[in-house]
């Protein structure tokens, strides 16, 4: 075969994979703002499409005449209850999904996700022991900031590890990781033993949930995650350079390990404010990014706003059904978790008799 034959090979491949890119990116964006709205109108409370939009609208643009004739309880739902719940879930997914992508390339591990170094074990921690102190010790503690506080102590605490160790190597981070985690998981464990009866607030919160999100907790997502989603996607090429190890990244004109500190600082971040807001919801970050890696593209250019978009979608998607099942609301980490495992298995399984072939 001819080197001419090879190189239009390659380039047809680029342009299919180039298209798929786009096309279901055009779909995403489509797919997102109708998914939103579809959970907004859905619940206990059926508000119908036109009312949501005229209450959003009206609350937009500080015209109360738009909705004025519509029952309080309706605009009190759409407005205080849905829409910042909606908001937080679109952004939380978003995050996962774009961690997910910026763990995988720069521990080179397909296993890892936004949850590997371990910050989401000081997150839930900080925020146990927050509840704890609040059921049991009647103090005043808020739980997203101790969750925060905890989640940047345990990114130092692995940093120090790994560059005690010869450096935030793949290796290194991974087991600063493992260390870290298993440190607040036994103080977790003896949270949940002196909580009692509490317990439950504890445990349910670890569950992952959107359930009482705020306007409060949306600000603090919207702030974070969006500028730190974009960031990602503008930079994500230095991801695919770290691929290829540290050497032809020094050989390209890349700092390696300056390159792999940020993006590490970044999915940490991006991680633990989204793990104090909704507690910690599973496979979202590992799933989305495998699911688009083997249908679309492994590069990261394309993998990281995709990922975002349909991170967004699918967690809304999930709480939308945890809202609509049964008569108590399930806790939408239950759900992803149930069904991304089997459905990780699927892809992996699918992938596996696919390189036999």
């Amino acid at each position: 075969m001819s080197r001419t034959t090879t190189g239009r090979g390659a380039l047809s491949l680029y342009q299919e994979k180039r298209w798929k890119a786009r096309t279901l990116t055009a779909f995403l964006v489509i797919a997102l703002p109708a998914a939103a709205l579809f959970s907004l109108t859905q619940g206990v409370m059926g508000v119908p499409p036109d009312w949501t939009a005229r209450i959003i609208a009206g609350k937009i643009a500080g015209l109360s005449s738009l909705y004025a004739g519509f029952p309080a309880g309706a605009t009190a739902v759409v407005w205080e209850i849905r829409l910042p719940r909606i908001l937080c879930g679109l952004c939380i997914g978003a995050a996962l999904g774009a961690s997910g992508v910026i763990f995988q390339a720069i521990l080179q591990n397909q296993l890892a996700d936004p949850y590997t170094v371990g910050v989401s074990s000081g997150a839930s921690f900080g925020a146990s022991l927050a509840i704890f102190c609040n059921t049991v010790l009647a103090w005043r503690l808020p739980i997203t900031p101790a969750a925060l506080a905890f989640a940047g102590a345990t990114l130092a605490v692995v940093i120090f590890i790994a560059e005690g160790r010869g450096g935030l190597e793949t290796t290194n981070l991974i087991m600063a990781g493992i260390i870290v985690s298993a440190v607040f998981q036994a103080g977790l464990s003896f949270l949940k033993m002196l909580s009692g009866e509490n317990v439950s607030a504890i445990v349910f919160w670890l569950m992952g949930s959107l359930a009482g999100r705020d306007w409060k907790d949306a600000a603090l997502l919207a702030v974070t995650v969006i500028p730190a989603v974009v960031l990602a996607a503008a930079f994500s090429g230095d991801l695919n350079i770290l691929s290829l190890g540290d050497r032809e990244a020094r050989s390209l004109g890349l700092n390696a390990k300056r390159t792999r500190f940020l993006f590490l600082l970044l999915g940490a971040c991006m991680t633990a404010v989204c793990v104090s807001v909704a507690g910690i919801i599973g496979f979202v970050g590992l799933v989305v990014p495998h699911l688009l890696r083997f249908s679309v593209s492994s590069d990261n250019r394309l993998l990281t706003p995709l990922s975002a978009l349909l991170g967004a979608v699918l967690l809304t998607a999930a709480d939308t059904a945890v809202r609509l099942i049964g008569s108590g609301e399930i806790p939408v980490g239950v759900l992803t978790t149930l069904l991304g495992g089997p459905f990780f298995i699927w892809i992996f399984m699918k992938r596996k008799n696919g390189g036999r072939s």
